[in-house]
């Protein structure tokens, strides 16, 4: 296709983008979202062009935005992946292979983790023969603490496995040198909190290996999509092998002969000579993405900060307008940090007038859109029932948690008028309830 023609189409692209602009604010009516991408004319040509090129699968694209992503963080790789569920499945999946000797994780190993989070968090515990150890949460927080993880540690505890609270960071730093003394293994969950600091230094820069989501209602999108990012070339390479296929070659998409030796390998009792693009280390899978994914999440990543600063505003704001609200507890950073917020958190205490599901009710009704804080308490979930589990301590406030909390959104596309409104409607609420 000649430039003129492509400059053309891209033109075409952008006024179409502005056609498709939705109309103004209306309490009541416009639906507030609990979270969504926000896409500019240039995401749609960037998605545009990747489809013209037909970059169909993982390949140029992709590179290019593992390399700038992995510099984002100050790591040396990042490893793009089709959802940030599998990038958690591929970060502890990498912790047992062979490779890692001793330090490998073994079925029937204990991996401390917060019962109050989201499935797929915990998930890859279980499917890896693992043991899930859960702790609890402080309310306010949402983030379990570096003492409930260390008293969680038993003599079969080889790893930690934890995520940022809706973008609130966990302590990170001490959960992390807790790590270092018991020798043990941390992944990060850093899916809902790309951008949030902990004592100064990002989160997902804390664990051995972090993990990150791209779906729409995360910092990011690529639609789905998801990465793994470590500082460690040999977890690197152990992800990117479970990812493609459980593969022992490393070449890119289309390439052939990386390691100048294809045909020159001998492993496993293979023969002498056997492709090395079809010889396999590990039960992997095919985990990769699509360079239209990445074309959009190049666009995105440039608007990484912009994005942060919306959130940071827009849950500043929300709690100015709530912070007299009786009945309700509203949350609060972990102390040291500097949340890129994805949500915020609201718990409706015991002496309220109301219930979590009264309000839930009447602000749904106002076209406020609420969520749950993901599982509340894993334990208490039918997929649960007949998995091997042990609870350290007690699992109080998350039970709190399945009973009186919500969050609503504060991600970029919430305008300060839709703020001011929400803050009405809960006070208005609450007013007529505690009168």
């Amino acid at each position: 296709m000649s430039g003129d023609r492509k400059a053309e189409i891209m033109e075409l692209v952008r006024e179409y983008h502005g056609s498709a602009e939705t109309a103004g604010f209306v309490p009541g009516s416009t639906p507030i979202l609990s979270s969504g991408a926000v896409l500019t004319a240039e995401d749609r040509m960037a998605l545009v062009e990747a489809a013209l090129e037909l970059r169909i699968a993982s390949g140029v694209y992709s590179v290019r935005f593992e390399r700038a992503f992995a510099r984002h963080f100050g790591l040396r790789k990042a490893h793009l992946t089709n959802s940030g569920s599998s990038a958690n499945l591929l970060a502890l999946s990498a912790l047992g292979a062979r490779e890692l000797g001793d330090e490998r994780l073994r079925p029937g190993d204990e991996v401390i983790t917060v019962a109050a989070g989201f499935p797929t968090t915990v998930n890859p515990i279980i499917q890896n023969g693992l043991v899930p150890v859960f702790v609890d949460i402080e309310l306010g927080t949402y983030n379990t603490t570096a003492d409930r993880v260390a008293e969680a540690i038993g003599p079969r505890t080889r790893a930690i496995m934890i995520a940022h609270a809706l973008g609130n960071p966990f302590e990170a730093a001490e959960i992390a040198e807790l790590a270092r003394e018991h020798g043990l293994w941390l992944v990060e969950d850093n899916c809902d909190a790309v951008g949030s600091l902990y004592n100064g230094r990002l989160t997902g820069t804390f664990g051995h290996l972090s993990t990150v989501s791209f779906y729409p209602a995360h910092h990011i999108t690529m639609g789905e999509g998801g990465c793994v990012l470590t500082d460690r070339l040999d977890l690197a390479h152990l992800v990117e092998s479970y990812r493609d296929w459980g593969r022992d070659c490393w070449c890119e998409p289309g390439e052939d002969d990386r390691c100048h030796k294809r045909f020159g390998w001998q492993l496993g009792t293979l023969p002498e000579g056997y492709d090395h693009k079809y010889t396999f280390s590990h039960i992997g899978y095919n985990l990769k993405s699509t360079d239209l994914q990445a074309a959009l999440g190049l666009r995105q990543l440039d608007q990484l900060t912009e994005f942060g600063d919306a959130r940071r505003r827009n849950w500043k704001r929300l709690h100015g307008e709530l912070a007299d609200v009786p009945g309700l507890l509203l949350p609060r950073p972990t102390p040291g940090s500097d949340p890129s917020w994805f949500g915020f958190v609201i718990t409706v205490r015991p002496d309220a007038g109301f219930t979590r599901k009264d309000l839930q009710l009447h602000l749904e009704s106002r076209q406020i859109r609420t969520r749950l804080l993901f599982s509340g308490n894993l334990t208490r979930h039918p997929a649960y029932q007949d998995v091997a589990y042990r609870v350290a301590g007690d699992l109080a406030n998350s039970d709190i948690v399945v009973d009186n909390t919500f969050w609503i959104g504060v991600y970029p596309g919430i305008t300060d008028e839709m703020i001011d409104y929400v803050g009405r409607v809960i006070r208005d609420f609450a007013a007529t309830r505690t009168g």
